[in-house]
């Protein structure tokens, strides 16, 4: 029976509304996409721009190369950002030290030994430790890290880097064991069962055969997590200090990048000074840290990928 005038029309009507909806939803799906490219571009020049005002105030051998960070002297402000980025690296250490092995023993121990039931409650644990708020984190370090680590040390001061970077090592612990298990867990069974076969025990497999078949992203989970580390903020500005130092001392006050950005923004410069644009030249440094590390974990990441 051919269908009548009307139906035609419905038919009709039909098509052209769903090749209607197969023209606007690329579009919007690209507008979706452009929102977080738009966002960094935003942030990009706005950094940029507010660093190049501070570099015609400051110039710019003396931000790279000085070794004295003093921006609220009376006398003269002198901004060598060195100290700022020896006291990010004093807490990035600490933390490394911290996170990669248990981060990655605790990876080994839920892809090759963990029944399911184990990963079932440990895996949910290690994404709650994850989502704890920063600036619990740094309550933490300040009331209780330091007191015990004073027990036992007491040359330790209450503003130091090894307590906010433990916490911080802590912090990033979840996510060097998530992404390393994932990495572990894609290699195939096939491997371990072969090397079994021939009469390897489950801890060589898991070292000799399965860890070094993960390497490459265990080795991008690892830089992603120092990554994360540099920038942290909350930590480091409640229970490391406020005293840029260019030392390698670990046990008294310190400053990192994060927290002169923090100490500024609280109102402790005027909008328009020297000191306000400062934070941006700091700003932009950590941005080329952070990418830098991006770009290698993305690098290692795809020049030692095992395909199967």
């Amino acid at each position: 029976m051919r269908p009548s005038v009307q139906e035609m029309i419905a038919q009709s009507k039909g098509k052209k509304n769903k090749q209607f909806i197969e023209k606007i939803i690329p579009i919007i799906l690209f507008l979706i996409a452009s929102v977080s490219v738009l966002t960094t571009i935003g942030i990009v020049l706005t950094l940029i721009v507010e660093t190049v005002t501070f570099f015609t105030r400051v110039p710019i051998t003396d931000f790279l190369l000085g070794t004295t960070w003093l921006p609220f002297s009376n006398k003269e402000a002198l901004f060598g950002i060195w100290p700022l980025i020896l006291g990010t690296l004093k807490v990035t250490l600490i933390a490394t030290i911290v996170a990669v092995p248990i981060g990655i023993g605790a990876a080994i121990y839920l892809s090759e030994y963990a029944g399911e039931t184990v990963r079932r409650i440990v895996k949910p644990v290690l994404e709650i430790l994850a989502g704890i708020p920063t600036i619990v984190y740094g309550f933490f370090a300040l009331t209780f890290v330091t007191p015990v680590l004073q027990s036992f040390f007491p040359e330790i001061k209450i503003f130091n880097a090894i307590s906010p970077g433990i916490v911080v090592g802590i912090m990033i612990i979840p996510m060097i064991a998530s992404l390393s298990e994932d990495a572990m867990s894609s290699v195939p069974k096939q491997i371990r069962e072969g090397a079994l076969a021939m009469g390897s025990t489950k801890f060589e497999v898991a070292m000799k055969v399965t860890l070094p078949a993960a390497l490459s992203g265990i080795v991008a989970s690892v830089v992603l997590a120092i990554s994360r580390a540099i920038g942290e903020t909350m930590i480091v500005s409640l229970a490391a200090g406020s005293t840029p130092k260019m030392d390698g001392d670990f046990t008294g006050s310190i400053q990192t990048m994060t927290a002169y950005i923090v100490q500024v923004s609280k109102g402790d410069a005027g909008y328009g000074t020297t000191i306000y644009y400062s934070i941006y030249a700091v700003g932009f440094t950590l941005f080329v840290f952070t990418m830098v590390m991006n770009i290698l974990a993305s690098y290692v990441s795809k020049r030692f990928r095992e395909e199967y």
